[in-house]
């Protein structure tokens, strides 16, 4: 019977290095034990059913606080699109810059996947907060109860651990206060409602790819907010790197600090497992200094190039108006050239 790896950790009482890459793992196995890594198992990955017309999406808060102005435009957009809508519990909560206490946005968390009711999960914003509920969420409940969960910026470090403890697919893609443009929609759609088949995700016109490697490559995609995942590092709610696909996007950053962002993920032995890598947009990413700074593309080819994987910027991923809805964890395909990125299977299941 295969052990799953954290068991297996746990058993051997290192726990603490329970997010480190196979290869690393090797050395603190006792070799008295004579187990092999291909021994440890993880379970098997889980795809949410998708969305149905008609269906029920619950609106949370697990990062800042909306005023419920911010929320009121939302309500339409869901219905035009033929869907209901339920505010969790919380909804309306403020704590500072938070949209209510640590326990009480887990609490909504929790309670939408525990639901029968609710289909869907779709967080209204980012902000901050996200990393300090992370260990109130019930992984366990959620992977009984497996359904879409969307979001981005903040909302990355929820939709990763979410992928790492419970084994689902997650969504990076709108928050409700998106402005759900025509694209935002057709992507929206075509992932998570049409279950289109192997679609290949192209940017809108309007955003332009710039290739750092050319090449195509094939992989599981996973990423999101470049300040948020870094701030994640060193914790139990990372992933397994190796031959993952990295996309990561960021907002109103000085270069300096993408540059010491990617430093750092390369410090922790990410960038160099990574089989593919996409930066989606850098939005009001500007140098204090421009004359004394280097640049986005610079700083980029830097850290990417030597890697030698198929790697680009410029896609439809960000703090932006056209964006994608993108499944982390399933299997794609990129092309650095064509700054494409084509789904190789269903992101969602067709079981109600």
């Amino acid at each position: 019977m295969l052990l799953s790896r954290r068991r297996l950790l746990t058993m051997f009482g290192l726990s603490t290095i329970a997010t480190l890459q196979p290869k690393a793992i090797t050395s603190y196995l006792p070799i008295h034990n004579n187990i092999s890594l291909s021994e440890i198992s993880e379970p098997s990955l889980i795809k949410p059913p998708r969305l149905k017309i008609g269906d029920t999406i619950g609106l949370i808060n697990p990062a800042g606080f909306s005023y419920p102005q911010e929320i009121a435009p939302i309500l339409p957009i869901l219905s035009q699109l033929g869907f209901r809508v339920k505010l969790g519990e919380h909804i309306f909560d403020r704590y500072g810059y938070l949209g209510g206490t640590d326990r009480d946005r887990a609490s909504d968390v929790n309670l939408m996947f525990a639901d029968p009711s609710v289909n869907a999960i779709l967080a209204v914003q980012g902000g901050w907060g996200c990393n300090r509920i992370l260990p109130l969420i019930d992984y366990t409940l959620i992977r009984n109860h497996p359904k879409i969960i969307m979001g981005f910026s903040d909302i990355t470090s929820l939709l990763i651990a979410i992928y790492t403890k419970s084994q689902i697919v997650t969504f990076h893609g709108p928050v409700g206060i998106s402005n759900w443009t025509e694209f935002t929609i057709n992507s929206f759609q075509q992932v998570v409602v049409n279950n289109d088949k192997n679609p290949t995700l192209a940017n809108p016109s309007h955003i332009k790819v710039e290739t750092i490697t050319p090449g195509k490559v094939k992989g599981e995609l996973i990423g999101g907010n470049l300040s948020v995942l870094t701030a994640m590092i060193g914790s139990v709610y990372l992933p397994f790197w190796q031959n993952k696909i990295l996309f990561v996007e960021e907002v109103g950053e000085d270069i300096y600090r993408v540059d010491r962002m990617l430093t750092q993920l390369r410090l922790a032995g990410i960038l160099e497992q990574i089989s593919g890598f996409i930066f989606g947009e850098c939005t009001n990413c500007k140098p204090e200094k421009p004359e004394e700074s280097l640049t986005l593309s610079q700083v980029l080819r830097d850290h990417i190039q030597p890697l030698k994987i198929p790697a680009w910027y410029g896609s439809a991923i960000g703090h932006i108006s056209d964006i994608f809805t993108l499944p982390l964890g399933i299997e794609v395909e990129i092309n650095a050239h064509d700054g494409t990125i084509k789904l190789l299977e269903s992101a969602v299941s067709e079981k109600n």
